[in-house]
């Protein structure tokens, strides 16, 4: 085994190693990101025409309409991590961006609701499978010294994907008349026709997804694990080198030595010197759904309407937290490397639970107008320099090589039921503790999370993932 003080000499970046080849495979990578974004927000767009279109009538039919994506999600997530150590990381990269074209072709030629409903839980594995693999196989490649904002570049694509949809669903419905009876609009081109782009767009950048995954090498650390040493140590050799290469692969190797690597069971999760690493990535994901922000992105029109705004000022409100979002991704790019990402976790949930208690302040006290739109503006922002792309980068990174596809499949299903249980009981502790007492309660959830993080997230900022294998499980 390698010493942790020789580790990270032998590791070190050489001044000639190719920055930009490495930017590249994790650009190129990260589309999967965007895929997952736009894929996952474009139907808050088209929902209002394809419900008319399809005469949806119950609320029964609206929610599943709307939600049955997840289940597809769960799905997704629960067989990345198998397969993908079965038949390697770029595979089912590929596949995902074929389900992604292949699916959104097909909600746009729906003409019957069952089928809709089909295509987007198909749909919905996609967005699982990406979300799973997208940010590891980023891990799997990058340099320790990049590997922060590499992995955090996934949930900039995310949120990219998110406003490229958001502005395309505008462009396509601007010249809808105000005020608009629902048989004009069931019979107009909006709801015949201009629902069906909004979905059918997405093949475009999928395609391009899919074009770009087959020129990108397949992960080094599933090479290695997987038996081919020579193959793992030419990819990390157009990375950093020879030198850089033959340190990696050896270290790598020492973290598979003796060990059965060529068939994971999901029960080798449950192993004594696992369970701790298991239980901290799954803590963390769904802490990042219980935080409470997507029901910010998810119920925005609600929340913006009971601060006070009317529908044409919630829709410009609605793109500025689109906005925020995406200027401070950037922002966490930049520190997530130098800061690391311990502090940013701690910072995150903090201010979230200092935001959400002012925010329950207001709406008891009756406060309303830009108040408010700020202090939402203010949580987007702490959660999108934190605790939205720093989870993605632990939970890509904390996991052993052996058992790391295994591993990300149960934290990311962790996040996606997660995610289900918040947007599915919003509406109803909105109803039963009023929007001041819900959010009062998000407050709760981030303090807890935060003193979970303070004693249980080790930094790992600059460490290779072997040398992270090592301190949290050997």
């Amino acid at each position: 085994m390698i010493a942790p003080t020789q580790q990270n000499s032998d590791l070190r970046l050489p001044a000639n190693c190719r920055h930009g080849y490495i930017w590249l495979i994790s650009v190129v990578a990260a589309m999967g990101g965007l895929l997952f974004g736009w894929d996952w927000v474009v139907i808050g767009g088209a929902k209002l025409f394809f419900q008319r279109y399809f005469e949806l009538t119950s609320e029964a039919q609206i929610g599943w309409a709307n939600s049955c994506a997840l289940v597809g999600c769960l799905a997704g997530a629960l067989v990345a991590g198998g397969l993908s150590d079965k038949f390697g990381r770029k595979r089912l990269l590929i596949l995902a961006a074929l389900l992604f074209a292949v699916t959104s072709l097909g909600n746009a030629l729906a003409d019957h609701f069952s089928v809709f409903i089909s295509w987007r839980m198909l749909g919905g594995v996609a967005i699982g499978l990406a979300s799973s693999l997208s940010p590891m196989y980023i891990a799997e490649v990058a340099p320790a010294q990049m590997r922060g904002r590499l992995v955090a570049i996934n949930q900039l694509t995310v949120v990219i994907g998110i406003l490229l949809a958001q502005y395309i669903n505008w462009f396509l419905v601007r010249d809808l008349p105000a005020g608009a009876s629902d048989d004009f609009i069931r019979t107009s081109w909006f709801g015949q026709q201009g629902w069906r782009w909004m979905f059918g767009l997405t093949a475009t950048p999928a395609l391009l997804f899919f074009v770009g995954m087959m020129f990108v090498p397949e992960s080094p650390r599933w090479l290695a694990k997987n038996g081919r040493a020579d193959r793992a140590r030419e990819v990390l050799a157009k990375i950093g080198g020879a030198d850089y290469a033959t340190a990696a692969t050896a270290e790598i190797q020492s973290t598979l030595a003796s060990e059965e690597i060529q068939r994971v069971h999901f029960t080798d999760l449950l192993a004594p010197k696992m369970r701790k690493v298991i239980v901290l990535g799954v803590v963390l994901a769904v802490f990042q759904q219980w935080c409470g922000i997507n029901v910010i992105f998810n119920y925005a029109e609600e929340i913006f309407r009971a601060a006070g705004y009317d529908i044409s000022t919630v829709l410009k409100n609605i793109a500025w937290t689109g906005s925020v979002n995406l200027v401070f991704t950037l922002v966490a790019l930049g520190v997530v490397d130098r800061g690391g990402r311990r502090p940013l976790m701690l910072f995150g949930s903090a201010m979230l639970a200092v935001i959400y208690v002012a925010m329950g302040c207001c709406y008891a006290g009756g406060v309303k107008g830009l108040p408010m739109l700020l202090l939402v503006l203010a949580a987007i922002g702490c959660y999108a320099m934190s605790l939205a792309p720093v989870t993605w980068v632990v939970i890509s990174e904390i996991f052993p090589n052996r058992i790391r596809g295994a591993a990300m499949s149960v934290a990311v299903s962790a996040l996606w039921i997660a995610c289900f249980l918040l947007t599915y009981t919003f509406p109803m502790l909105n109803a039963r503790l009023g929007s001041a007492g819900t959010f009062w309660l998000y407050a709760g959830i981030c303090a807890a999370g935060f003193v979970f993080i303070l004693f249980k997230l080790p930094e790992t900022k600059g460490k290779s993932l072997e040398q992270i294998e090592r301190e949290l499980v050997d």
